[in-house]
């Protein structure tokens, strides 16, 4: 998902806006304009640059996903159910979604655990290897 994360400070980061008046992040992206109603910038564009998000954060929520999402989401043949978590970011106050490393299930996770993110593989064909962010537990 190109855009959507990087490598930086030594680990795997999101990657979004945030308003240089207000310090309001955005992920994904908002390059339109500042959306907090009490920010004072210019609500042009202008006042939003790129920001690389909190590594870590706490699981807020998690769950089994045991169903094959729609496209434009591409999968494995057959269809292999994951575990998705909801993260909050302390540092931006926010919670963030994304699956969890394939080796962790719904058992090893509890609301509250510190977790990391990480760079996996969502699916290969022959040609591609399509990469997004996940989460693991802290160890």
């Amino acid at each position: 998902m190109d855009g959507w994360f990087c490598e930086r400070d030594g680990g795997v980061r999101l990657l979004g806006t945030r308003c240089g008046t207000c310090g309001t992040p955005y992920f994904p992206r908002n390059e339109l304009a500042c959306r907090n109603p009490h920010c004072d910038g210019p609500r042009d564009g202008s006042e939003l640059a790129e920001y690389a998000f909190s590594a870590r954060g706490k699981i807020w929520s998690y769950a089994d996903s045991r169903y094959k999402p729609p496209p434009p989401y591409v999968s494995p043949d057959p269809f292999r159910p994951y575990t998705v978590a909801a993260v909050e970011l302390a540092d931006e106050r926010m919670v963030v979604l994304g699956q969890v490393v394939p080796e962790c299930t719904v058992d090893d996770l509890a609301v509250g655990m510190e977790v990391e993110l990480t760079e996996g593989v969502l699916y290969e064909d022959d040609d591609t290897e399509y990469t997004v962010w996940m989460w693991r537990p802290v160890k």
